[in-house]
């Protein structure tokens, strides 16, 4: 059994590109590199959704990873305190007598 192998991101872009080119198939390109021609489609296909992230440095996507999990973070607390308001409110409702579902006044016979 082959010991598995370890591959570079430059290997991985270097095959990517080369498939993306379309000078030679997958399956030339795989025997080549000694890879499966599936990894290599995979790899293509990773290249073209996320062309971007290729040259943004590893620190850019740990700022942008960092600012995203705090938006999130922003976003489930105001969830959680609109919940705790609603919450209230239909409590209030109820003890007070009036209709919650949403209709007005005028809606009423």
């Amino acid at each position: 059994m082959r010991k598995r192998r370890h591959l570079t991101a430059e290997f991985k872009a270097r095959v990517a590109l080369e498939a993306i080119k379309g000078e030679k198939t997958a399956a030339e390109i795989a025997r080549e590199n000694d890879i499966a021609p599936a990894q290599i489609s995979e790899w293509k296909k990773q290249l073209e959704d996320r062309p971007g992230e290729v040259f943004q440095s590893k620190g850019e996507r740990s700022k942008e990873l960092l600012s995203l999990e705090r938006k999130e973070a922003r976003l489930e607390q105001k969830i959680d305190q609109l919940v705790v308001e609603k919450d209230f409110l239909l409590k209030k409702c109820k003890q007070l007598g009036i209709d919650a579902t949403g209709a007005t006044l005028a809606e009423k016979p």
